[in-house]
């Protein structure tokens, strides 16, 4: 569901056809927030070069902690539903997603001291962005953070705002396949629009 008219698959040509074949070559379906973009694939393509850019040069839990302490404070379903997943997949038990979703300070059997401090500064960003001192960045620092470190945390967040906002404004549910996760870590991970049914 969304509140624009979005371009059916079976009407989809030029480059929204293009698209929607990528997708489903992917995902093995047409995500609900690709068919968003489907009225300006454009803007999908450069948001996907950009986010690949900002993820490519970053360790992929890292960017996964910072991209949920975004969607979390976004209250962004969607977000929150297909990288928490991936946090539960490949990096973390369900039982600590669930944790670090609920507060990320008090998940130490989960995360570390760096962990914590990159989904602080993740959070802060997308709460925020004005109130990020010197001395939040300077704490990744003397973590042992480079400078281009930090500002890949800052990109990830920041990038998480648009996509997130976007989906959000435009009314995007989730897709109906995240209605199967496991019941408790699924609610940890729905705290906005819920799961399209469909």
């Amino acid at each position: 569901m969304t509140f624009i008219e979005t371009i059916p698959e079976d009407a989809a040509s030029g480059a929204v056809a293009e698209l929607y074949a990528h997708e489903r070559e992917t995902y093995g379906y047409v995500p609900n927030f690709t068919r968003a973009f489907s009225q300006r694939p454009e803007v999908y393509a450069a948001w996907r070069g950009l986010n690949v850019s900002i993820r490519s040069g970053m360790d992929l839990r890292r960017y996964e902690l910072a991209t949920v302490a975004a969607a979390r404070r976004l209250r962004s379903s969607y977000c929150l539903l297909a990288h928490g997943s991936i946090l539960a997949d490949q990096h973390l038990a369900p039982d600590a997603v669930r944790a670090v979703v609920a507060d990320h300070h008090a998940a130490a059997d989960a995360l570390d001291e760096v962990d914590v401090a990159v989904m602080d500064l993740a959070d802060k960003v997308a709460d925020d962005a004005t109130s990020v001192t010197e001395g939040n960045l300077e704490r990744l620092r003397a973590l042992g953070l480079t400078d281009g470190e930090i500002f890949d945390v800052v990109a990830a967040a920041a990038a998480r705002c648009f996509f997130s906002k976007v989906l959000d404004a435009l009314g995007v549910q989730a897709d109906a396949r995240f209605a199967a996760l496991e019941p408790d870590l699924r609610d940890a991970l729905t705290p906005g629009r819920p799961i399209a049914s469909t």
